[in-house]
């Protein structure tokens, strides 16, 4: 453990002169999404909703090689619509179609590699794509008795894009979520995650 400690610290001070050299930009981000929800188990099923997202987003790029680091701090709601009629068990307590709808302060720390050298075109028009985790801390949600719900959840984060006229950033990416974000308090282990496909579009000063 203490080399693994020392190894990063080295790490992290061979880098700072690339750092100090970095161009760190920030602005304004909204985006709409399509959210689903996987469960575990098919017993029901499970209709797409959209969802929207609203923030601030940030990039950090190092000169000469293309690569940064984005990262952000935005609320994000997302969601999915179930079936719970399908089952007896739910039906009795008379639950049909419930719109569920989760509510998040999303904070996403990706890796980012921008292609500028396009011989004057990256002025009008880079290429990007990132990859990374995406944090959610929960907040809340939609009253459904019948579900518990975690605090929050771990996402991977895979997106692709590009970079217009310098400031405007239009991208697209796909979500899957690595932990639970809902559970049945009456099923055992009957628990989902969250997916999502998301645009965005983002003004970076």
């Amino acid at each position: 453990m203490r080399k693994t400690i020392i190894a990063l610290a080295l790490a992290a001070a061979a880098l700072l002169p690339v750092a100090s050299k970095a161009q760190f930009r920030y602005g304004p981000m909204v985006g709409i999404s399509v959210s689903d929800l996987k469960f575990k188990q098919n017993l029901i099923s499970v209709d797409k909703t959209i969802g929207y997202s609203g923030g601030i987003v940030a990039e950090m790029m190092f000169p000469g090689i293309g690569f940064g680091i984005d990262l952000g701090l935005y609320y994000e709601r997302r969601g999915a619509k179930l079936n719970l009629g399908e089952k007896k068990v739910w039906a009795v307590q008379n639950y049909g179609t419930e719109n569920l709808g989760l509510h998040y302060v999303a904070l996403p720390l990706h890796l980012r590699f921008k292609y500028t050298r396009l011989n004057g075109l990256e002025d009008i028009i880079a290429p990007l794509v990132y990859a990374g985790p995406t944090f959610g801390i929960h907040v809340g949600n939609s009253k459904l008795p019948a579900f518990d719900f975690s605090g929050g959840d771990l996402a991977i984060e895979v997106g692709a894009g590009a970079e217009l006229f310098k400031n405007w950033q239009l991208t697209c990416s796909y979500n899957m979520g690595m932990t639970y974000v809902t559970k049945a308090k009456i099923l055992t282990n009957y628990s989902a995650r969250a997916h999502e496909w998301n645009i965005r579009v983002a003004y970076l000063f």
